[in-house]
């Protein structure tokens, strides 16, 4: 998803920001896809569900098939080759993704199954050492279940007090009413960076400066963010940060939590079992240096290897490349779809990231999103993990078309043409 105008803290890419990707290195770039090469119904697949998860190119099917043909064994338990090349792949990989983030070090970086996860652990170990009754955390409109729901049990638990800043109608954040929801009783900020259903980008950097003048700790969900533009951990100063490997380009099942060291080794072990520990016996467990105290048990290896080789790719194209190129995107099919008859665009803030969600007169976006797919264009329908956003503008979901870098504005016509078949169908 194209980020335009971002207060984001980046880190220098492969390529000048000036630069952007042009139709022939679309073109290359999509042969290394194969799943975007086959017909859906009859028609050739385009593929526009790249908020939900991601299509993977062939050096990431490689990487994977390589550790489970060649380097299959457990990681930094074994003396024997194969787990020594398995556990140098492992950590490699680790360390890209502290490159990736500009993290300070390579411990902060704590693997989970995705970014939903990733927050569930902070909830569960900081949250709950950190949260007391009568104490607040704050939240915004706009957010993904997986930023609601944890601390809504965690609220729940400990007699605490969920706050959620505000949103306008355009999708954009009230930034006076955050900043006002910043109190003596906030012990911790979770704000998304971009919002899934909505595109919003937020004002990330600024509002990790106002939590932090109130000693606010604030977590970012990055999951849509990571994939489309260059995050500096250390430059936004935020606390935690998440995101899932399978929205960038990657493996499902993967995903990382980074941690200032010092709030990690403060906090309680989300897991125990094996690998998270020092010593063990029946009358006390010592526990493991970070990362691996977060870690308990065998991790999903191939899918860290996966994360390693998709950061790989993404870095040879280069992010701010790939920034450019999807803001051509979404300026392309805003201009295409915004004329429809009887179709609304739902998200429509200044600073907005590479989808686009809509809604058409008297057809349900289920049903919307059904015809697509019979013409071959995948598009996602519903509330996108994002109920209270839908109940804000009074409805019970969106069709969401969101972009990647190897989407063409060629597959943004079909996107339209689809659009006007459905029309057609429900005689609109």
């Amino acid at each position: 998803m194209a980020i335009t105008g971002l207060p984001l803290a980046v880190h220098p890419t492969s390529a000048s920001s000036s630069e952007t990707l042009t139709s022939a290195d679309v073109a290359r770039i999509r042969q290394d896809f194969p799943a975007l090469h086959q017909m859906v119904h009859g028609q050739p697949l385009v593929y526009l569900d790249n908020a939900a998860t991601s299509q993977k190119p062939r050096s990431v099917l490689d990487a994977i098939d390589h550790y489970y043909a060649e380097d299959c064994a457990n990681v930094h338990r074994g003396v024997h080759l194969l787990s020594q090349r398995a556990s140098d792949s492992f950590d490699a990989a680790r360390q890209k993704v502290q490159r990736f983030l500009g993290a300070a070090h390579s411990k902060e970086i704590i693997f989970t199954r995705g970014a939903t996860e990733s927050i569930n652990l902070v909830a569960a170990t900081y949250g709950r050492k950190n949260i007391c009754a009568g104490d607040e955390v704050l939240i915004t409109a706009m957010e993904h279940h997986s930023n609601i729901v944890p601390w809504q049990m965690l609220c729940d638990e400990k007699g605490a007090t969920l706050r959620v800043a505000p949103i306008t109608t355009s999708g954009e954040l009230i930034i006076e009413e955050f900043e006002r929801l910043l109190t003596p009783r906030t012990k911790l900020a979770a704000i998304s960076h971009i919002s899934n259903a909505l595109g919003t980008v937020n004002p990330i950097a600024h509002m990790i400066e106002m939590a932090h003048r109130k000693n606010v700790p604030v977590l970012v969900d990055g999951a849509q963010a990571v994939p489309h533009a260059a995050v500096n951990v250390q430059a936004l100063d935020c606390d935690f940060y998440a995101f899932s490997g399978h929205k960038l380009y990657g493996p499902t099942g993967i995903g990382v939590l980074y941690g200032k060291a010092k709030l990690l080794e403060a906090m309680p072990p989300y897991q125990g079992g094996g690998d998270m520990i020092r010593t063990v016996s029946f009358t006390k467990t010592t526990y493991n240096s970070l990362p691996y105290k977060f870690e308990a048990g065998t991790p999903d290896i191939a899918g860290v290897i996966g994360l390693g080789a998709a950061i790989d790719y993404v870095n040879a194209i280069g992010l701010d490349r790939i920034a450019a190129y999807e803001h051509q995107l979404l300026e392309y099919a805003t201009q295409r779809v915004s004329p429809l008859p009887g179709l609304r665009i739902i998200g429509t803030a200044r600073e907005k990231a590479g989808l686009v969600s809509f809604v058409m007169d008297g057809v349900h976006p289920h049903d919307l999103g059904t015809i697509m797919d019979r013409q071959g264009v995948a598009v996602r329908a519903g509330h996108h993990c994002a109920m209270p956003v839908m109940e804000l503008f009074g409805l019970a979901g969106t069709t969401r078309a969101s972009f990647a870098f190897y989407n063409t504005l060629e597959e943004v016509d079909t996107l339209v043409a689809a659009i006007q078949k459905a029309r057609e169908v429900f005689g609109q």
